[in-house]
């Protein structure tokens, strides 16, 4: 192992309850006097999103929203979202709920004073210095689910729609100036939304700690997410008003972001690719491969998944955590596989092939081939 390592960390958190009334405290300190809110179609119309543009027009900030966003953003998405920002001679931009809309929000500021094609930037090598980075539009970001942690997180996932690959596009700067975690916002979401998004935390957590990377900051910050999530996501599921379990995941979200500096693996190589053919739910798909990846990488992560049981009171070292998940899933109305999630006659090899080139497989503890990818891919559909 190396002890040699590039960190950065999150930025400015403004958490609690209520605190979305502070949105234009927000947007003076990013320097923004004309927003343009990004969002996806489903919350657009949605009360939270009205009382938010409410804020911003009583705060003499406008209330111009753009809302074409698609469950998994593809860059023609971004380049709507870049026309409207320049139309309405925008400053910054408020990304504003789950993974797409704050994946679409970020992208659009960050593309809007771009010349190259947004491929230009995927997250490979150094790809990000081609960027002008001094036009870029700044960010606040305001999530509405308790997941992605995108709001802490220096890059988005856009597909392109032409190939039909999942590409992460990195740039330090993506990371907003300012995030506001109000839990209220997420009060209500439907129980399967609950269910995907909580899971998705749970994945990057899981996978930093189990990254062979050196990062101790983030190896703790994924433990202690893991355990925020075992205690609270149940909670959450069943309760869909229950204000601290909805807190308590608002914060594991964050940590699984913050966490996976150190690194992803298999279930986000895997689940990448079949979200961008197959358009599942990322966060499901990321629960539905997690119990197969466990048993795939078991021989490298035996020891410290027995750590990680220890920590959260899970009897049984390595087989009682994936005891655990299988539980956890089947209490959460997961799917046992990827059939039954609706992946029906997938391109095995296309799948293998996508998943190779994810920038995700460096992180698993496990070194993947065309041959053992295969072989877990099959495991995953029939669950």
């Amino acid at each position: 192992m190396s002890l040699t390592a590039n960190w950065s960390y999150p930025t400015a958190i403004r958490f609690g309850a209520g605190r979305i009334i502070e949105i234009a405290e927000a947007c003076a300190v990013a320097g923004i006097t004309r927003p343009l809110l990004v969002t996806d179609r489903g919350l657009a119309s949605l009360p939270v999103t009205r009382r938010t543009l409410d804020l911003m027009e009583a705060a003499g900030l406008g209330r111009a929203m753009f809302a074409e966003v698609d469950p998994n953003p593809t860059g023609a998405n971004v380049t709507a979202g870049v026309q409207a920002f320049k139309d309405g001679g925008h400053d910054g931009v408020i990304a504003f709920g789950g993974g797409s809309g704050l994946d679409l929000g970020k992208a659009v500021a960050f593309m809007a004073g771009q010349t190259r094609p947004i491929w230009d930037f995927e997250d490979v090598d150094d790809w990000w210095t081609r960027a002008n980075a001094d036009a870029i539009a700044p960010i606040v970001a305001v999530p509405t689910t308790a997941g992605t942690g995108s709001e802490v997180g220096r890059a988005s996932v856009i597909t392109n729609e032409d190939s039909h690959e999942k590409k992460i596009i990195f740039h330090p700067k993506f990371l907003p100036t300012v995030v506001i975690c109000d839990p209220e916002l997420t009060v209500g979401m439907p129980p399967a939304i609950t269910a995907g998004t909580g899971m998705d935390a749970f994945a990057h957590c899981l996978e930093a700690f189990c990254s062979p990377h050196y990062h101790p900051m983030s190896q703790g910050i994924a433990l202690e997410g893991m355990r925020l999530v075992k205690e609270n996501l149940p909670l959450a599921y069943a309760g869909g008003d229950n204000i601290t379990a909805r807190a308590h995941m608002m914060s594991a979200a964050a940590m699984g972001a913050t966490a996976f500096q150190k690194g992803l693996g298999a279930i986000h190589a895997l689940s990448h690719p079949i979200g961008a053919v197959h358009h599942t739910h990322h966060g499901t798909t990321n629960a539905v491969v997690m119990p197969a990846v466990l048993t795939f990488n078991r021989p490298a992560i035996e020891d410290r998944i027995a750590q990680a049981a220890r920590y959260l009171d899970i009897a049984g070292g390595f087989d009682g955590f994936h005891d655990f998940v299988g539980g956890l899933n089947n209490a959460l109305g997961i799917p046992k596989g990827l059939t039954d999630l609706g992946v029906e006659d997938p391109d095995i090899d296309a799948l293998v092939a996508s998943a190779l080139q994810d920038p995700s497989c460096g992180g698993n503890p496990i070194t993947l081939t065309p041959e053992n990818t295969r072989a877990l891919l099959l495991d995953c559909l029939r669950g």
